[in-house]
């Protein structure tokens, strides 16, 4: 019954109306009880001591029955409500107006009398009720005489037997029928208007948790209306909430795509990584069984031969290795670039006289425009070494004989552009996305001779990635390729 949040608010607010009307309706209740006998106090203070001045009601402390009898007719003609009762000066009762049997007490507790005759007192002022034995009431009184010898006193009960029970007074009081009703209305009208503002609010809370558990059996974000939850400025709680989840929502169905995707790779580089592997693998086995079967039978040139091609696997799958430990290295949360200030130009001559053999080999003209005025670019001098190196070496590897490689640098406002360029065939158009893919080769044979892992480009982005800049390659088939980066300064 209470399971949504807005049947529990309506449970609470009901019952909290409840009991503050309760509570309202005894306050004005006991209000306006005392404000009635405050008043009737008030405007009849003098009563008995106008009734004292008319009549001599005890003389020589014998009581002066004919007139109380008139005095007892008159007022009962006047006000039958009003109660007389003559007390002596210790309070105790010597006659009454009150029917036979009714009088309760036999003795009125004289310290409200003294009070109310003093005149200093705040009304209402209570005294005993002779009609009951705990009960007290609001009263008149006079001394007897006014002045002189005190003889006794003249006790009026006010209200008589008029101040009965709640249900009574209601019955009797149109006011206090009327005003029962208008605040019994306004509190329902109130509750009514509590319950619908507590509906619009608790609705979004209601959709919202919809939403959460809709999202949560595995509805994609294009089943959901998040769109409703965004706000430029966010006005309360609940909208701030709903922005929260809906940027959550995209955030973790991001996520998700991401490991997906994250997952593909790793399947894709576990099957790369496994076909690399036992390709070199089965290449060296079975060199190396062959020497085993064939030991007598091969002369010294054919062993050195096949122990050439099994060694020159092995390296490949070292190298192999190198450049998986290298790239995981790079791509691991914990890797940070050690930046620092150094020449971009003498770190390209040098790398130049280390690839000057190579190129000669291959009759490939090696030049550069580096020079020693460039200023210093910021960077891991190791990292960015090791990329140029990869660079160099695709170069040289696709670069046919008596070819060109250029090892270029271009000042620009925001740093120095590095570009590796070379005079090979060339990159088809549609294969441009694809050359820093793991283990993406042109060369679809992957020719171990040439050491080719399909890593080194690969290596090459992440190195760069981490300078906080990017990679561009431009090729024109039967022209050339070029690689270029930019390096603050």
């Amino acid at each position: 019954m209470f399971s949504s949040l807005y049947s529990k608010l309506a449970a609470v607010l009901t019952v909290l109306f409840a009991l503050v009307g309760l509570v309202f309706l005894i306050v004005v209740f006991y209000s306006t009880n005392m404000y009635q006998q405050e008043v009737n106090q008030k405007l009849n203070s003098n009563l008995a001591e106008q009734i004292v001045k008319e009549r001599l009601l005890i003389t020589n402390q014998e009581v002066n029955h004919s007139a109380l009898k008139d005095i007892f007719h008159m007022l009962m003609v006047i006000n039958p409500s009003i109660e007389i009762y003559l007390l002596d000066i210790r309070g105790n009762i010597l006659a009454y107006s009150a029917p036979h049997g009714a009088v309760k007490r036999d003795r009125v507790d004289l310290r409200p009398i003294k009070k109310c005759l003093e005149g200093h007192a705040t009304f209402p002022i209570l005294g005993d009720d002779p009609r009951s034995l705990d009960g007290r009431k609001v009263f008149s009184v006079a001394r007897i005489p006014l002045e002189g010898v005190l003889q006794g006193y003249l006790y009026v009960i006010l209200g008589g037997e008029t101040y009965d029970n709640i249900a009574q007074k209601l019955n009797r009081s149109h006011i206090l029928k009327l005003s029962t009703w208008m605040i019994g209305a306004s509190i329902v009208f109130a509750l009514i208007t509590g319950l619908f503002l507590f509906a619009s609010l608790t609705g979004r809370l209601k959709k919202l948790a919809n939403l959460m558990d809709a999202f949560k059996g595995g509805d994609g974000l294009e089943n959901l209306n998040l769109q409703s939850l965004r706000s430029e400025k966010p006005v309360d709680e609940i909208e701030r909430m709903g922005a929260a989840f809906a940027q959550m929502a995209e955030r973790i169905e991001q996520q998700v795509e991401k490991l997906v995707k994250v997952d593909a790779s790793r399947r894709d580089l576990i099957a790369n990584v496994s076909h690399d592997l036992r390709t070199p693998l089965a290449t060296l086995q079975g060199y190396i069984e062959t020497l085993l079967m064939k030991d007598q039978d091969l002369d010294k040139a054919e062993r050195k031969k096949y122990l050439e091609i099994a060694i020159r696997h092995c390296e490949h799958l070292s190298n192999l290795v190198d450049r998986l430990m290298e790239l995981a290295s790079l791509e691991s949360p914990g890797m940070k670039v050690n930046a620092e200030p150094f020449s971009i130009g003498e770190l390209i001559q040098d790398l130049i006289q280390k690839f000057q053999l190579k190129a000669k080999e291959k009759q490939i003209r090696f030049t550069s425009n580096a020079e020693d005025q460039l200023p210093f670019v910021n960077g891991d001098i190791g990292l960015i070494e090791r990329a140029l190196e990869n660079l160099i070496e695709n170069a040289l590897r696709h670069t046919p004989d008596s070819g060109e490689i250029k090892l270029i640098l271009t000042p620009q406002p925001d740093g120095i552009r590095v570009e590796v360029s070379d005079t090979g065939p060339g990159i088809p158009h549609e294969e441009l996305s694809l050359v820093f893919k793991r283990f993406h080769q042109l060369d679809k044979s992957r020719n171990v001779k040439t050491g080719h892992t399909g890593l080194g480009l690969a290596i090459t982005k992440k190195i760069v990635e981490l300078h906080e800049s990017s990679i561009e390659v431009a090729s024109t088939l039967g022209a050339g390729t070029s690689f270029s980066f930019l390096l603050p300064t």
